[in-house]
């Protein structure tokens, strides 16, 4: 067989075939790079045209080492930061702060942002006496303040990512600390601080000068202010009940968001945004009110036992206006402080005080006028567990004649009880059984409704009591007997597990209170049971008293057990001095042999029938006619 060999000309043609497919490769390889060159350079196109049909983008955080002598950064950072780019050169460009200091507050500005970071109370420890801490309400970034700038060149420009430039200065007594955010040597947007000795109260005036031709003076510039608030107190949960944004609006009216989650409220021309922790608050005041505003409060605390660290997530969202001239200019005044009536009053003009709820109406008033003046005073020279009690007697005092009138009234009503009951068993008719009981009243001499008035004068200064102890900032850490801190409760037994409403520890004031509103209710339901017959038609007002004996000593248990033990310390000491008041007076000032003569003897003399008897008389006789001819 003969063997097949590759001759010359298959070789060549071997040869050529491989060229081919070689160049074909190449050709199809090139095309492809040009393809593909070709859209990226219409993506780029059509990403420029899209950019310039959008409204302005935010311009997100730059990391430059920023050098004036590197070309290559200074293009990059005009490009991102446009003519604020020249802030990112300057030497302060980085994570630096100052410190502004008195011997109340120590507040720490960074130049990232130009705002607060840290804000120090240095009177004051958080959660007990002796802890150490010092209260802190602004620290690890629970705080932003930013103005969201929109350029001319269609930026989004955040004040909280840029570099300001500080510059500290000592006028007077008075620390003044400039910071710039500069687009230029003369350029910038100031934040300009000045801090008093021994004040709470920091001057903040904002203000632009030659930003006209970079900013877009036509929109306004957003102002936003967050805080999540730190706990500072013993119960994480009666601090997050009273924390609470409060702001001043239109013609110095108060109002406050509300509790719960995302809350909102959008008030206009607001002159102050108040962050009120319980018993410290952060406040932004301006002389120029914000047109409008988005006011936002959220509670963080969801969980007692988780939930330990913050208690409110507050926002603030305002735009301000650019002036004729195309600048900023806002006078402003920050408050990082106690929420003490005497501290907020000080600052006069200025309504901070409203911030503490001390109820609305009458209430406030008898706070104000009456409880504030008195308790301040009698805690001048004495403890103020000592001063709760004395204050409590004195009002006590103050009430005695009305406490008086009342039990005169009911122990008039108890000597014409079979009076009553007689009328009742003779005469069916309701009608005319009511009749006859008015003319029994009119001739002896007794107003029913005397022993209501009397309850119905002291209940404004038990609601106010209400208001006033909860928001009592001198009670903070103060110590009294087992308790060692009157704004808080007095637990005396932690209990292992938790109580819905109740709590996992046992609190001894609100238990001796119960005890005394149990023996005062015992007391005067007996008395009105006996003093008021069951009328035909009308509630069995004995079975309601009864329940009541044992209802309102259980909800002074569950609802005062996480309180304040000063205000439980105050109920207990009201209700055992009225129950000594009552059996004082019961003793040595009411006789109903007495009483009952003199209803006698006013029954022998002529009535003189008042306005209010005529009416309800008449009112009577008319419808006992209306039943006549319905009869008929």
């Amino acid at each position: 067989m003969e063997e097949k060999k590759f001759d010359k000309n298959s070789i060549i043609g071997f040869g050529l075939i491989f060229l081919i497919v070689m160049w074909m490769m190449y050709n199809s390889q090139k095309t492809a790079q040009k393809e593909q060159a070709e859209k990226a350079k219409q993506a780029q196109i059509d990403k420029l045209n899209k950019a310039k049909q959008v409204p302005a983008k935010e311009v997100s955080k730059v990391v430059v080492d920023s050098t004036v002598s590197d070309t290559v950064k200074m293009q990059k950072l005009e490009g991102a930061l446009g003519n604020f780019a020249y802030s990112a050169t300057l030497p302060s460009a980085k994570e630096a702060t100052t410190v502004l200091e008195n011997d109340l507050v120590k507040l720490t500005v960074s130049n990232k942002g130009g705002y607060v970071t840290e804000a120090v109370l240095k009177k004051y420890e958080k959660f007990a006496k002796g802890s150490g801490q010092l209260v802190e309400l602004i620290k690890n970034n629970n705080a932003n303040f930013n103005l969201a700038l929109q350029t001319k060149d269609n930026r989004v420009l955040n004040t909280k990512d840029l570099f300001f430039e500080p510059t500290f200065k000592q006028v007077g007594e008075n620390k003044v600390l400039s910071m710039k955010l500069k687009t230029g040597p003369s350029t910038y947007l100031e934040y300009n601080y000045t801090l008093k000795p021994n004040d709470y109260m920091v001057d903040f005036d904002l203000r632009s000068q030659g930003l006209s031709s970079a900013l877009n003076t036509s929109k306004e510039t957003n102002l936003e202010w967050d805080l999540k608030t730190y706990r500072n107190e013993k119960s994480v949960s009666y601090e997050n009940q009273n924390a609470e944004i409060y702001f001043q609006y239109g013609d110095e009216k108060i109002d406050y968001v509300g509790q719960g989650k995302d809350k909102e409220e959008t008030p206009e021309n607001a002159s102050f945004i108040a962050y009120k922790q319980h018993f410290f608050s952060t406040i932004l005041l301006t002389n120029t009110p914000f047109k409008t505003s988005k006011i936002q409060s959220s509670t963080l605390v969801n969980d007692v036992k988780v939930d330990t660290v913050f208690t409110k997530e507050f926002k603030t969202k305002a735009p301000l206006a650019f002036n004729s001239k195309g600048e900023l200019d806002y006078k402003m005044n920050w408050y990082f402080g106690p929420t003490d009536y005497k501290v907020l009053n000080s600052y006069e003009g200025k309504n901070l005080d409203k911030v503490i709820p001390l109820g609305w109406g009458i209430f406030g008033w008898i706070n104000r006028l009456i409880f504030i003046p008195l308790f301040g005073f009698l805690g001048g020279f004495m403890t103020y567990g000592l001063a709760i009690i004395i204050f409590t007697i004195l009002i006590k005092i103050a009430m005695s004649p009305i406490t008086f009138k009342s039990f005169l009234s009911q122990a008039k009503m108890k000597v014409l009880r079979p009076d009553i009951a007689e009328i009742s068993e003779k005469i069916k008719d309701p009608v005319k059984r009511q009749q006859e009981t008015m003319k029994l009243y009119s001739k002896a001499g007794v107003n029913p409704m005397a022993g209501c008035i009397p309850a119905l004068i002291q209940m404004p200064f038990l609601m106010a009591s209400f208001r006033f102890f909860p928001s009592a900032f001198e009670l903070r850490q103060q110590p009294f007997l087992w308790a060692d801190d009157l704004s808080s409760f007095d637990q005396i037994f932690k209990l292992p597990f938790n109580i819905p409403l109740y709590g996992d520890h046992v609190s001894l004031f609100p238990i001796l209170a119960a005890i005394a509103i149990f023996f005062y209710m015992k007391m005067t339901s007996g008395d009105n049971q006996m003093a008021q017959p069951q009328q035909e038609g009308m509630p069995d007002m004995t079975k309601m008293m009864k329940m009541m004996i044992y209802i309102s000593p259980i909800m002074m248990l569950i609802f005062f057990n996480s309180y304040g033990s000063g205000l439980s310390l105050y109920n207990f000491m009201s209700n055992l001095i009225t129950i000594g008041i009552m059996l004082v007076i019961k003793k040595y000032f009411i006789d109903s042999d007495k009483i009952h003569a003199q209803i006698q003897e006013n029954k022998t003399k002529p009535v003189k029938e008042g306005k209010f008897q005529k009416k309800l008389r008449e009112a009577m006789e008319q419808a006992e006619e209306q039943k006549a001819k319905g009869k008929k």
